[in-house]
């Protein structure tokens, strides 16, 4: 498959993971790319590498992937039904809410495939004188339909098929195994036949209560108000329709609602922007006066307006960024409005009508305003051609900078000249006050005598006018001196800034052949301390326990459940890091287990700020190279929650077959084969679909479950031409160290170790110290190091603001 999909054009980077049962491949795309273009053109790579995949391999699935580490809604369905009902209501919901164009994918927590599974009693398959393979054979030849072709008989045409698919239960109970005579042996004289469920993988609770939970993630760049406000609207129209039983036992719940957040935050920004045009009205009415603050006020709306209205066109939506861009752009949009109002004012001061003064304003002032914004805008425009992630995150500001800013240009020189033309009585320049009149050189142009702020100013600039070079070289100083004094003693420099979460992840980790039982139990001894927190403080809205692995999300091979904490809001509770660490510190004696906590991303997701990928040819070298780094990891402080993706410690048991010693006994590796899986999942002998399903389901055979044990692996008996045949006549069993995951990075194979970094310190920081320690370690040649995440970002950014700088500096000078 990666052989295919490395000639795709625009990959940034291919990653491959390898695992027991399966495999996947993640094209990672340059940022902006088309995805309608990248979906097309992987699946004409997969299906031209298809041919060459196994045959018992499933159809290869194709999704488009988003490592938010938190869905944008998590609706739960709980309540005392019978499970087959409510996985049956959260599949349908499941299903609609996957048809919404916003969605990218829905994953159901605690849900369990539907099964028919065959419980066969070994020892009535003995005393019959039945095999396994006679059984699966017998199955899978009676549940065909097969399309016997069409009769022509000259006075019609008619199509012949033998139907033969099991349409219920009963079905399978009565299928035929063989005969002796009058004598019918079938499925349900040698075992059990019974509807159920697949062993379950996942759990999933709320508050402590068993429920099933539906993640929805959404696609990048989507609205996230509007696609949670369909999902709300369309769960409840939905719940309408259900069986009133059941829509009155059943509780839907709304958890992690990400658009409330993002609501509230977009009403702060609104309401900052309003109080900053509110702030820089009230300072030009003060400066200018109530008629002149009019004028000026005017091309606040209307370049706001303007700027909103192409950026609609560009097809952009209004987001924080954009808000913040326009609380940025108060201050400076309405300067080439003052200045056109000011240099009026002054002409009517001296006798001008005002069509005249405004006229000359605009014309005289134009080159003036046209400079002043084309340098402005020059510092912006090269923040347009941001590369990566985070430029895509950033490309909103200069976009709003320039289109508000650009708007303000033809405020100033067109509209605002306009207006004040319009509605200036040819009294209004005589009534200015002296001081604007002495300014406007009405009284001989001396400037002597003038008090106040305007006087002390006057006499500041005279004397830095008569001593040019000193004032040059006390700048130079200053600039020199903040830089120096900021390095020695400022906080540093942080590329993604910490912010109080809404929403915090605990990752609950442990190690070995651990049974989803077992999972679950630490997962509950882990959840009990989090609800006892609740129940004492109330500072969580919500408790969301999964147990089993996350497809969606980035984690560590060890990670065997989450426990999602809703937060109540920021005034009714302790800060995040203090809940965090009284989580930790009632988790940490829990044996066996280790809670690493996770905050939601306010920017781009980055995953843990500190990694270190170790790439190579030789697999071999990898291992202890990992060791090696983690190790300096510990060494340098200030690390907390290290992992890497080096193989878990366990075992797989391995039964290697002796062919020559099992060709004696009429055995080979296919029936061996079989006859273990009937202790493990059982074999599938194929599907059918009753009437009450939409997909198909299953049906599998397999062995008690008195008998699904390790010791009967060495009990098993191989049903040959000879007779029952214990397997451990030629059959050895061993334990090996288990490969739980091989992770591959544009064909090489890689591992990472990762970081979170202690509050109070910087992440660029530690970055730094562990570039350093790697420098110095010595690492062989044959590997190769390479920083992701947040630094990895953090350094194209810089390398882009360097290259922005000096463009930006070249574009100032010319203009």
């Amino acid at each position: 498959m990666e052989q295919q999909l490395r000639s795709i054009e625009g990959v940034k980077e291919m990653r491959a993971t390898g695992y027991e049962g399966g495999a996947n491949v993640t094209l990672e795309f340059e940022a902006g790319f088309n995805v309608d273009k990248a979906l097309g053109d992987v699946r004409e790579k997969v299906d031209l590498a298809k041919p060459d995949l196994p045959e018992d391999t499933d159809e290869p699935e194709i999704h488009e992937v988003n490592f938010s580490l938190f869905p944008v809604v998590v609706v739960t369905l709980s309540g005392a039904v019978p499970e087959r009902a409510l996985l049956r209501l959260a599949r349908d919901l499941k299903d609609s809410i996957e048809g919404l164009a916003e969605i990218l994918k829905v994953q159901i927590a605690g849900d369990r495939e539907e099964l028919v599974e065959i419980l066969i009693d070994p020892v009535k398959v003995e005393s019959y004188g039945l095999s396994v393979v006679d059984t699966v054979n017998a199955v899978k030849n009676s549940n065909l339909l097969v399309a016997a072709g069409a009769q022509d008989t000259g006075k019609g045409r008619f199509t012949i098929k033998v139907p033969g698919l099991f349409e219920k239960v009963a079905d399978i109970v009565t299928m035929p195994v063989t005969a002796d005579g009058d004598a019918v042996v079938t499925l349900g004289d040698i075992g059990t036949v019974r509807r159920g469920f697949k062993d379950p993988t996942t759990f999933a609770r709320v508050g402590g209560h068993g429920a099933v939970a539906l993640e929805v993630s959404k696609r990048t760049g989507e609205n996230i108000i509007d696609t949670v406000a369909k999902v709300r609207k369309l769960v409840e129209s939905e719940r309408a329709e259900w069986p009133e039983t059941l829509r009155d036992a059943i509780e839907v719940g709304y958890h992690n609602d990400r658009s409330g957040n993002i609501r509230q935050m977009l009403g702060d920004l609104q309401n900052n922007v309003i109080a900053a045009i509110l702030l820089v009205m009230i300072v030009v009415v003060w400066a200018l006066g109530l008629r002149s603050a009019a004028l000026v006020g005017v091309a606040i709306p209307g370049s706001f307006l303007t700027g909103i209205l192409v950026l609609g066109a560009a097809g952009l939506t209004i987001n924080i960024v954009v808000l913040f861009a326009l609380i940025l752009a108060v201050g400076m949009l309405v300067d080439g409005a003052i200045v056109v109002t000011e240099y009026a004012d002054r002409k009517m001061s001296e006798g001008e009508s005002p069509s005249a003064s405004y006229g000359l304003a605009s014309k005289r002032m134009a080159w003036p305003i046209i400079a002043s914004t084309a340098t402005t805008l020059a510092a912006f425009l090269p923040l347009m051609f941001w590369p990566g992630v985070v430029g895509e995150f950033m490309k909103f500001l200069p976009l709003t900078l320039i289109a508000t800013l650009s708007a303000s240009l033809l405020m100033a020189l067109i509209f605002v000249p306009t207006l004040g033309a319009a509605i200036t009585s040819k009294k209004a320049g005589g009534a200015e006050n002296a001081i604007a009149k002495q300014l406007a050189g009405g009284e001989g142009g001396s400037l002597a005598g003038l008090g106040g702020f305007t006087g002390f100013y006057i006499d500041v600039l005279s004397r830095a006018i008569r001593h040019p070079l000193k004032v040059l070289l006390a700048s130079v100083a200053l600039l020199v001196c903040v830089q120096v004094a900021y390095a020695h003693f400022g906080r540093g420099i942080e590329f993604f800034p910490d912010v109080e979460p809404e929403r915090v992840k605990l990752e609950v980790k442990a190690r070995g052949n651990l049974s989803t039982g077992e999972k679950d139990a630490l997962m509950r001894e882990v959840e009990a301390p989090v609800l006892q927190v609740n129940t004492e403080r109330g500072e969580f809205n919500a408790v969301y326990t999964r147990t089993g692995e996350d497809d969606q999300a980035q984690q560590a091979d060890d990670v065997i459940g989450t426990i999602t904490l809703e937060l109540a809001d920021w005034w009714k509770r302790r800060k995040a890091d203090a809940i965090l660490a009284d989580i930790l510190a009632r988790t940490k004696n829990i044996a066996g287990v280790v809670v690493d906590t996770r905050k939601d991303e306010a920017g781009p997701p980055t995953g843990k700020p500190v990694q270190v990928q170790l790439a190579s040819r030789y697999p071999a070298l990898l291992g202890p190279a990992v060791a090696k780094v983690r190790a300096g990891f510990e060494e340098i402080g200030g690390l907390t929650n290290i992992e890497d993706n080096r193989p878990l410690p366990g075992i797989d048991w391995e039964l290697t077959v002796d062919r020559a010693q099992a060709a004696k006994f009429g055995a080979n590796v296919d029936l061996i084969g079989r006859s273990v899986q009937m202790v493990t999942t059982g074999i599938k002998l194929g599907e059918y679909r009753p009437d009450d399903s939409d997909d198909e389901i299953d049906i599998r055979v397999r062995y008690p479950e008195s008998y699904r044990t390790i010791d009967r692996l060495d009990h098993l008996r191989a049903e040959t031409a000879a007779g029952a045949v214990p397997i451990s006549n030629f059959v050895e069993r061993r334990a090996k160290p288990r490969v739980s995951k091989i992770y591959r990075s544009d064909g090489r194979r890689v591992m990472t170790v990762k970081a979170d970094v202690a509050a109070g310190l910087l992440a660029d920081d530690k970055t730094r110290a562990v570039r350093a320690w790697i420098e110095k370690a010595g690492l062989d040649h044959r590997i190769e190091v390479k920083f992701k995440g947040e630094s990895e970002e953090q350094e194209k950014a810089e390398a882009f603001l360097s290259k922005a700088f000096i463009v930006a500096l070249f574009i100032m000078a010319v203009i």
